[in-house]
């Protein structure tokens, strides 16, 4: 058991709204629900690796306003340690605007604000912290420069550095990432990075070769309906996608990687980790919201007995 995890990202208001579809240009719909609801990517995965058990500590900005106070409130309501949260006045928080449809596919903006002031030396002055830390986790919702110097000084402490690299972006400079314990794209994302098709399981493979290749320790592709793929210099594994029904599929990606890294630090098995992500992926798409549909231990404890159950043996 143990296992510190550091999350250094974004956190965002979630502003949801429930459509029947989106209005086309001009044209002014009558939706039928609207929920306030804590999101960003790093926050997101911080909660989910909290809510499972892990110890947590979050390095970030919010902005000098009632969402950064709801945020700074949300992370200690959920165990989360904000001591390297900094408030930048006269600044927004991040809020990300949420389409979801009646199938539960959403449609998502954000506006970055106080994440965009997360500088390098933020994470410089988090390092004695981060020394503590058995894993890092990583998106793109912060400045690259940002990103790069957390992946530098993982690997200077001799830690396991994990990036999340969405949204992806071309900017992102794979030379800088050689240090990277794990890469975790989706197929959208692993297209933009790799400049190769990756529409079936065996191209989103060799596309992450290709990233391989730069240097990165391992690649994991989340793949929606397929799963996920594990794509390493001597292994490679598929884990299949948990059915269920979905009501909301909005942070899944997010609740993967939390239940990820919660399951890899306690084990350092990569494949049962993937194996145990995909079930609290899955659990989190069968209720409404983003951190909100993120199960507790105890929780998706109740979900994998139910899932064990109900599986032939």
């Amino acid at each position: 058991m143990g296992g510190r995890i550091a999350v250094i990202g974004s956190n965002m208001m979630d502003l949801v709204t429930y459509i029947n579809r989106m209005p086309r240009p001009g044209e002014t719909l009558e939706a039928p629900r609207f929920v306030i609801g804590f999101g960003g990517k790093g926050a997101n995965q911080a909660v989910a690796c909290a809510r499972l058990g892990s110890e947590v500590m979050f390095v970030g900005k919010v902005g000098s306003d009632l969402f950064g106070q709801d945020q700074l409130r949300n992370f200690t309501a959920n165990g989360v340690d904000a001591r390297h949260v900094g408030v930048i006045d006269g600044v927004s928080s991040g809020v990300a605007p949420i389409f979801v449809d009646p199938t539960g596919e959403n449609s998502i903006l954000i506006i970055k604000g106080a994440n965009d002031r997360l500088m390098p030396e933020d994470v410089d002055r988090a390092g004695e912290d981060l020394a503590e830390c058995d894993l890092i986790l990583l998106q793109l919702e912060v400045p690259l420069p940002t990103v790069y110097r957390a992946v530098e000084l993982g690997a200077a402490l001799g830690k396991e550095v994990l990036l999340n690299p969405a949204p992806a972006t071309r900017a992102l400079e794979l030379a800088r990432l050689a240090d990277l314990a794990f890469l975790v794209p989706n197929q959208t994302e692993l297209e933009l990075l790799t400049g190769m098709p990756t529409a079936t399981v065996a191209e989103a493979e060799a596309a992450a070769r290709q990233l391989l290749a730069a240097g990165i320790g391992r690649v994991i592709v989340t793949l929606g309906g397929e799963g996920a793929l594990l794509v390493g210099p001597e292994e490679r594994a598929h884990v299949p996608v948990i059915a269920v029904t979905p009501k909301d599929t909005t942070g899944a990606g997010d609740a993967f990687i939390g239940s990820f890294a919660h399951h890899y630090v306690r084990g350092r098995d990569t494949v049962a980790a993937m194996r145990q992500a995909a079930r609290y992926a899955a659990d989190s798409i069968t209720r409404p919201g983003t951190q909100s549909s993120f199960a507790t231990a105890a929780e998706f404890a109740r979900f994998c007995a139910a899932l064990d159950a109900a599986t032939p043996a």
